[in-house]
């Protein structure tokens, strides 16, 4: 490399910017590498290999640098040059399966790293190919080849986290750390293993180490607003993606990954429009998808969506147990219900999540579709305190209170539901209205019938109001559901209904437990029959009335 330029020879103009250049000199590739600048040595090699110039390894180093940048295709190209060379080291065939491993393509990276000669990097790699392929045994095998040295160990860290096993993962990462303070990027890992076990705020405080040294952090901006949106909302987190931050976009599919979040930051506002396209892009996508589909009711579409889906993640264990479990619910499908209550015991009995919140909620949603409602106050209890004012918890946490019996309680939360969607939902009316009537509140029941427009679930609203009510002893309010429906349907079941809530009223009246001025409404009720019994009974009333100076 030339250190200074030449000078113009007779008759040359000498231009203003080569004038301007005379005496710098060209940055070497050591100089890049030492920054980590892959971009400026990938120039300079490529500067080299168009003009012609020799330097030992430049394919290689190419190769390197593609693969830091990220540009794994390209990478894959320059080693796949390099195997075919007569002289070729054998090495190359491993950097060659990485590039594979990085592409998703594990059947080449294992063929590929079957031909090179064993090293650390080799058995690294195999090791997470046999997770990938889910072969326990081989992975074993692996794992007993690694070392207590740190680039096994981050490998071994890495295994734990794609296995849900984070607390195995922090412990790893934070003894490397003890002893290598200058690794300022395992405190990412270590927030990022703290927000999956749900300890955002700990998960900040790592966190906050690391964007200390590098405030403009792509991967930790990402991580930090995450955060934000599980510790407040969506619109706290947004004030921490790089669309604030415009400069932090320098990596592939930037645009879309941070369209992607700020879907899920505004609750899925755009999701039609945004996510479709990134299903093949960016893995949560599809997830995210199938949950606005689930907000929508659109319960086929979500089924369709993630129907060949096979779970790897508790999260998509998880997602795949509500779809099933609400599609179950809508069709009445016992299979779906059972393939629901399946997903959910595997995620809630599995030793990396039995312990955690959604882990807690898993096995609760198991008892619940299998109706063992006094386990399934077990494992709700014990997470209740993180979802008292979370509607959606409220309404399974009411129900399974009420399915016990324990009607009191079972209101009281019932009460705390502010969702004008779940408060028209005929399930909360309906055990409302049976919680009110075994708290001895039948009017208030009553009145939830009268909200109600004319239909099928008010048919059946009824149909709980008369029998619920006549089994607690209450018939003035069966009565006047009986009478309801029997002039909906004009069943001899609601006549026998509403002629024995009527007797027990009269005996109500005699017992003085029941004031005198209901028996006129005992024989308006009555005369909307016309059955020759109500003559009788209409008789016997005005008799006892007569000596008893009640007016009627």
């Amino acid at each position: 490399m030339l250190s200074r330029a030449k000078p113009a020879v007779s008759g040359e103009t000498a231009q203003p910017d080569r004038r301007r250049r005379r005496g710098r000199k060209i940055p070497k590739l050591e100089e890049y590498l030492t920054a980590r600048d892959y971009c400026g040595a990938l120039t300079l090699l490529e500067f080299k290999r168009h003009v012609g110039e020799k330097e030992d390894d430049i394919d290689l180093w190419m190769g390197y640098c593609a693969f830091h940048l990220g540009d794994y295709k390209r990478a894959m190209e320059e080693y796949e040059s390099l195997t075919k060379k007569d002289d070729c080291h054998p090495d190359v065939w491993v950097d060659l399966a990485c590039t594979h491993f990085f592409l998703g393509m594990y059947k080449e990276a294992e063929e590929a790293a079957t031909k090179a000669p064993k090293s650390r990097l080799q058995n690294r790699l195999l090791f997470h190919l046999a997770h990938k392929f889910s072969d326990e045994k081989r992975l074993m095998n692996y794992h007993q080849n690694l070392q207590d040295i740190t680039e096994d160990q981050l490998s071994l860290a890495s295994i734990h986290y794609m296995r849900s096993h984070y607390q195995e993962a922090i412990d790893i990462y934070k003894r490397i750390l003890l002893d290598n303070r200058e690794f300022m990027a395992l405190n990412v890992y270590v927030a990022l293993c703290y927000y999956k076990l749900d300890y955002y705020d700990v998960s900040q405080e790592v966190l906050a180490v690391y964007l200390q040294h590098f405030p403009d952090s792509t991967i930790a901006l990402n991580l930090k607003a995450c955060n934000h949106f599980r510790l407040y909302n969506g619109k706290a987190a947004e004030v921490h993606t790089p669309q604030q931050q415009p400069q932090q976009l320098a990596f592939p599919h930037r645009v879309e990954f941070w369209d992607h979040l700020t879907v899920v930051f505004r609750g899925g506002a755009g999701a039609l429009q945004i996510l479709p396209p990134l299903i093949d892009v960016i893995p949560e996508a599809r997830l995210n998808l199938v949950i606005y589909y689930l907000r929508q009711d659109d319960v086929q579409e979500a089924y369709n969506l993630i129907k060949d889906l096979e779970p790897t993640t508790p999260q998509e264990y998880i997602l795949k147990g509500v779809v099933n479990a609400a599609l179950g619910q809508e069709q009445g499908s016992r299979e779906h219900l059972k393939i629901a209550q399946q997903y959910f015991q595997l995620v809630g009995g599995s030793a990396s999540e039995c312990d955690t919140i959604p882990g807690r909620q898993c096995m609760a949603s198991c008892f619940f579709l299998l109706k063992q409602f006094e386990d399934v106050l077990i494992y709700l209890n014990s997470v209740k305190s993180y979802f008292y004012n979370d509607d959606l918890f409220n309404f399974n946490y009411a129900q399974a209170k009420a399915a016990v019996g324990n009607f009191k309680e079972a209101e009281e939360v019932f009460q705390l539901i502010q969702s004008e969607k779940l408060k028209n939902d005929y399930t909360y009316l309906s055990w409302l209205a049976r919680c009110y009537i075994m708290n001895k509140k039948p009017r208030l029941a009553w009145e939830l019938y009268l909200k109600m427009e004319t239909s099928g679930e008010s048919f059946s609203l009824l149909q709980l109001i008369a029998n619920d009510c006549y089994k607690m002893g209450q018939f003035y309010y069966s009565a006047k559901a009986f009478d309801v429906l029997e002039r909906l349907d004009p069943n001899p079941e609601y006549w026998e209904g509403k002629r024995g809530a009527c007797v027990g009223i009269f005996q109500m009246i005699v017992a003085a437990r029941e004031p005198k001025e209901t028996m006129r409404e005992v024989i308006h009720l009555l005369r909307n029959t016309g059955n020759p019994q109500v003559e009788y009974i209409i008789r016997t009333l005005k008799k006892w009335a007569k000596d008893n100076r009640v007016a009627v």
